[in-house]
């Protein structure tokens, strides 16, 4: 399966969903936003939403400042 992150082709052998792709990417528990498609996904949904063949994901880590 080859999805488009962050504007990059990225291949997986096995279907995933957005849980297990914040894991391998090892952003679990940081403040991020995910887009699928040009939607937003709300975070209550990364466990039930499988990656297709084609999606392309944009995926922005907040990052505080002052």
């Amino acid at each position: 399966m080859q999805v488009i992150l962050n504007g990059q082709p990225q291949r997986f052998d096995a279907p995933l969903n957005i849980v297990q792709l914040l894991e391998y990417m090892a952003l679990q528990g940081k403040r991020i936003a995910v887009e699928r498609n040009g939607e937003i996904v709300p975070r209550s949904q990364f466990g039930e939403q499988m990656l297709a063949d084609g999606d392309r994901l944009e995926i922005v880590v907040a990052v505080g400042g002052g």
